[in-house]
């Protein structure tokens, strides 16, 4: 039985933006789909974060599909740089990976060790990958998108005018996500 892990970005939480929607459709598709929270408080810990995910390492496996949103796809990343195990597939939504303009960039930086990616490492761990970006998006820039996809060997998928996939942007359901998730069932 595949399931899911949908991963908030900072500063938000499981209830926010399509996150439901998305936990909804993808356990009516019988995927078993959990939503964690990942509270900060002002600025992002890698160690807590980490502490949080570690406690899901053991369900992640060959039939897994993980959904990293913001600072979470990039977290992502640097975790299946040292996974052991197989993904079966890897969505990152609108995700940094170091390429400026990044509003939160000093921050950003810090936390994922200067945007160094382990490429050859992630390819090998992850299956299938699905990259989407906007155009205009006030904290990352499409850079990040296009770099992200062509390290991993993926085709973009763009989306105009969806800033950053989030409620502000009128993100409460993604189906675009949904149909482009379902072509890997």
């Amino acid at each position: 039985m595949k399931n899911a892990f949908i991963i908030h970005g900072t500063w938000w939480h499981s209830q926010e933006n399509w996150f439901p929607w998305m936990q909804q459709k993808l356990e009516k598709l019988g995927i078993h789909t959990i939503v964690p929270d990942f509270w900060d408080d002002d600025i992002p810990s890698v160690d807590h974060w980490q502490k949080i995910f570690q406690q899901y390492e053991q369900k992640i496996n060959n039939d897994t599909i993980l959904i990293g949103h913001s600072l979470w796809g990039a977290f992502l990343l640097k975790f299946l740089e040292k996974f052991q195990k197989k993904v079966y597939l890897l969505v990152t939504v609108w995700s940094p990976i170091g390429i400026k303009p990044i509003k939160f960039y000093d921050g950003d930086y810090d936390f994922l060790d200067g945007f160094d990616f382990d490429w050859d490492s992630i390819r090998d761990t992850v299956n299938n990958q699905i990259v989407i970006h906007s155009d205009n998006d006030p904290y990352v820039s499409i850079g990040n998108g296009e770099i992200l996809s062509q390290e991993l060997g993926v085709d973009l998928l763009f989306i105009p005018d969806a800033w950053h996939f989030n409620e502000s942007a009128w993100y409460t359901e993604f189906p675009k996500l949904l149909e482009e998730i379902k072509t890997y069932l």
